[in-house]
């Protein structure tokens, strides 16, 4: 991979020289929060959904962010300018800074990285996803942290089920996948998607608004057997953009393809992408 910027505490510098101490809470504890969005034809897609989301998770671990939005701006435009590439990921990140005693947050650290990204393609959304259910409850889950710690344990058992992704739920209600958020088709044909205990996603909100205008949308608790009652279920995320859901534990989704409504929303999302980056270059 070419050497690409890297923006690191008020200067630009290359991957491999981008360095934090290993006194950073981030490392330490597992303090920080991030966030991260996609350029399209050397645009950035959302970024101003992004940056709100990121200056509240900021906020909600007591971080403080010493830029304003407008230095954030200028530097992820750069950062794009350097790459030199049309599409590319970028990753913001705010730690709990060097700590004296690896437990007080310090002056925080601010990392803003820019690497070439991998979306899900037409391929990827035609031969969907085949999902397991677990019991549990991320920490935080309406702050996007770092804390992953609990999908990474998960992996050996998706390999063992040949499962693509898990699926949480805490007390027989469904949240959210470690990294996407899910929505079903009810047989009455209205989309509902959780309304708490979940990271609330920028393509989830995008759907919403999209969806609103072709059927009923309703943000709710949605149960377990909501969930393997549905007519069809799909999840949303920035790379995933949307990609439906066609096999939960034994239960086949849909027929085992995408459904109507998932079909719909999709391509009315790639538009919706297409006029974005397309309204940021005028």
């Amino acid at each position: 991979m070419n050497s690409m910027p890297v923006y690191i505490n008020n200067r630009f510098v290359r991957n491999e020289e981008a360095r934090l101490h290993i006194s950073d809470l981030s490392m330490q504890r597992g303090y920080a929060v991030f966030d991260f969005f996609r350029t399209l034809d050397g645009r950035a897609l959302f970024m101003n959904d992004h940056l709100d989301r990121f200056y509240s998770s900021a906020q909600a671990l007591h971080l403080k962010i010493r830029q304003t939005r407008e230095e954030l701006s200028a530097v992820i435009h750069e950062l794009i300018k350097q790459s030199g590439l049309p599409e590319v990921g970028i990753r913001l990140m705010l730690t709990g800074g060097y700590s004296s005693d690896s437990y007080k947050t310090a002056d925080p650290n601010l990392v803003i990285s820019c690497n070439p990204v991998t979306v899900a393609g037409n391929k990827d959304f035609e031969k969907g996803l085949s999902v397991i259910t677990y019991n549990h409850q991320r920490e935080l889950p309406h702050v996007k942290t770092i804390n992953y710690q609990t999908a990474l344990w998960l992996q050996p058992l998706l390999k063992e089920k040949q499962a693509d992704d898990v699926l949480y739920y805490k007390d027989n209600f469904v949240t959210e996948f470690p990294r996407s958020n899910v929505f079903i088709v009810t047989r009455e044909k209205k989309l509902i998607t959780p309304a708490a205990n979940m990271l609330y996603g920028i393509t989830r909100k995008k759907v919403l608004s999209l969806a609103a205008e072709i059927m009923q949308v309703e943000e709710k608790p949605v149960t377990l057997i909501e969930l393997m009652d549905a007519d069809e279920v799909f999840l949303t995320s920035t790379t995933k953009k949307i990609l439906p859901v066609i096999k939960i534990n034994d239960r086949v989704i849909s027929g085992g393809k995408p459904g109507g409504y998932t079909t719909m929303l999709y391509e009315k999302f790639l538009q919706l992408e297409k006029s974005s980056a397309h309204l940021v270059s005028l």
